[in-house]
């Protein structure tokens, strides 16, 4: 009997994942042949029908060529027939621009959202899966008849954070902007919320200033919901360890390291370990040099299950 589960395709660089959510699923991997033209433009096609289909499409915005390999994808998708079309985006990019601040400022985000939003609708409707906004009101970006759900990766996170922090530990933020999340997750976890206050020095630095919580002698996990070059992250850490932590531990549910940033953080030798989700290529590709990685399809089939 042929197998009626979704069909599951990915752009490049999110192939491990999509592998993953369609094993969950017990669907069937869907297959792109790429090639790129001599002046850079680039060739996709569909191999098989997708007609009558439920379609399952996995990316992260990472960057603009992927968002617009995302973008064309699905509308080849709609196009040749398919049922419904799921957008399974990991991790939402743009989120340094998620809103103006200066008076001509281009909101990256909300540009954005209103591209994804342009796919034309499947028969059956087209729906968006994202995981830890860097700020939430971004999932009201998305507009029309793109129904958009918002998943939390706090199930996958905190039985490795558990693990890590062992029998005594504070589950802490980078900087009181991000300590309502980290108290949320410490009530989940039965454990002290530690967080520090900053004053600005200058452009390019900060002070701590007061801590709320005891740290002197203990674990702590530092918790972000992005890693990006980690200087907050290494500022605070030093933080935590002058005011007595024994042990340090950087969790995050996006991964994004740019450039040598993982190689600088385990470097500094302030952390015993770093965790990350798979929800960004370069956190995969970084669990050969020693990031922890959390796998999360499973959060992303359960919803798709759940929802039909």
């Amino acid at each position: 009997m042929e197998n009626r589960g979704p069909l599951v395709f990915s752009i490049p660089g999110y192939e491990v994942f999509a592998h993953e959510l369609c094993w969950q699923l017990d669907g069937t991997a869907g297959e792109v042949e790429r090639r790129f033209f001599p002046d850079g433009e680039q060739y996709q096609r569909l191999v098989g029908s997708v007609f009558d289909r439920d379609v399952v499409l996995v990316g992260g915005t990472v960057h603009d060529t992927a968002t617009l390999s995302l973008y064309d994808l699905a509308c080849a998708i709609v196009k040749y027939g398919a049922r419904r079309l799921s957008l399974v985006v990991p991790y939402f990019g743009y989120s340094t621009m998620e809103r103006a601040v200066k008076a001509g400022e281009v909101v990256t985000a909300k540009t954005r959202a209103r591209l994804l939003s342009a796919i034309p609708p499947a028969t059956s409707g087209n729906r968006l899966l994202l995981l830890d906004l860097h700020a939430e009101g971004i999932a009201h970006y998305f507009e029309g008849g793109l129904t958009t759900f918002h998943l939390d990766a706090s199930s996958a996170l905190l039985p490795a954070i558990r693990r890590a922090g062992g029998d005594d530990f504070v589950l802490a933020s980078t900087d009181a902007g991000r300590a309502k999340r980290v108290e949320h997750l410490a009530n989940d976890l039965g454990v002290d919320a530690a967080f520090i206050l900053k004053r600005r020095i200058s452009g390019s630095e900060t002070q701590v200033t007061a801590m709320n919580a005891r740290v002197e002698g203990r674990t702590v996990v530092i918790y972000d919901d992005m890693i990006r070059t980690g200087g907050s992250l290494i500022n605070a850490a030093r933080a935590y360890r002058e005011a007595g932590a024994v042990r340090l531990v950087a969790c995050c549910t996006h991964g994004v390291f740019p450039g040598d940033a993982f190689d600088r953080l385990m470097d500094s030798g302030l952390f015993a370990k770093i965790i990350s989700t798979d929800s960004h290529p370069t956190a995969i590709q970084l669990e050969a040099s020693g990031l922890e990685l959390v796998p999360v399809a499973r959060l992303f089939a359960d919803h798709l299950s759940s929802e039909g």
